[in-house]
C-alpha cells in the first residue's frame, strides 16, 4: 500500500511538471509571435532564434502577500535613453524563494492608467544575481494585473520574466528597475540574454 501511495505521488508530480512546462512553452510561443505582429518591434522573425530561456521551473512560480500602498506620490522612473516615465508605487509584495524572504514593489504607469486596455496593468521590473551575466544587464520585467490580487495575495511567475526592448535595440524608452527591486538571489527563470548583435535605430 505504501508503495502504491509513493507511486501515485510521483506520477502526480511528474504530470504537474509536464503540464507546467507545456503551459510555459505555450506562453513563450505567444511571446515570440507578438514580436512579429508589433510594428514597433525591434525583432523580426529571423531574429527569434536568438531568444533564449531558462527551462520551465515551477519553483519560480510563487504566491506573494500583497500590501497595497496608500497616499503615494507619483515619481519619475529613469529610462535607458536618458529620459523618464511617470509611475506610482502601488503595492509591496513579500514572499519566500529558495529559503530567502524577499520583497518587491509593484508600480502603475501614470500614462497608461487612463487607457482602458492597460488601466489595471501592474509593472514589476527587477534585477537579480543573474543580471549582467546570464540575463540582460538592464534587468527584466513581469506584467501583472490588479485583478490578479485575491485576498491580499498574488501569483508571480518568474518563468514569464521578459527582456525590455532595449535588450535588442537602442532607441526605446525602457524603465530602469529601481534599486528597491534588486533581489539578492539568482532568478534562474524567464528570459536569458539575447545572443545576436544589438540593433541601432
Amino acid at each position: 500500500m505504501k508503495y502504491l501511495i509513493i507511486l501515485f505521488l510521483l506520477s502526480t508530480t511528474t504530470a504537474y511538471a509536464q503540464n507546467f512546462s507545456a503551459s510555459i512553452a505555450k506562453h513563450r510561443e505567444g511571446y515570440k509571435a507578438a514580436f512579429i505582429k508589433d510594428q514597433n518591434s525591434p525583432l523580426r522573425e529571423t531574429d527569434l532564434q536568438h531568444l533564449h530561456f531558462f527551462e520551465a521551473d515551477s519553483t519560480y512560480q510563487i504566491t506573494a502577500d500583497v500590501n497595497i500602498l496608500k497616499n503615494q506620490k507619483s515619481f519619475q522612473m529613469p529610462t535607458y535613453d536618458g529620459t523618464s516615465k511617470e509611475f506610482i508605487r502601488y503595492a509591496k509584495v513579500t514572499f519566500k524563494l529558495n529559503g530567502k524572504d524577499l520583497e518587491l514593489t509593484l508600480y502603475r504607469n501614470i500614462g497608461l492608467m487612463v487607457n482602458p486596455i492597460y488601466r489595471n496593468l501592474l509593472f514589476l521590473p527587477f534585477t537579480d544575481e543573474t543580471t549582467g551575466e546570464l540575463t540582460y544587464g538592464g534587468g527584466r520585467y513581469i506584467d501583472l494585473d490588479i485583478k490578479d490580487i485575491d485576498k491580499n495575495k498574488i501569483t508571480i511567475d518568474f518563468n514569464k520574466a521578459y527582456n525590455p526592448y532595449c535588450a535588442y535595440s537602442d532607441g526605446y524608452r525602457c524603465p530602469v528597475p529601481p534599486e528597491e527591486n534588486d533581489l539578492a538571489v539568482s532568478i534562474s527563470a524567464g528570459e536569458k540574454n539575447y545572443t545576436a548583435e544589438k540593433k541601432h535605430k
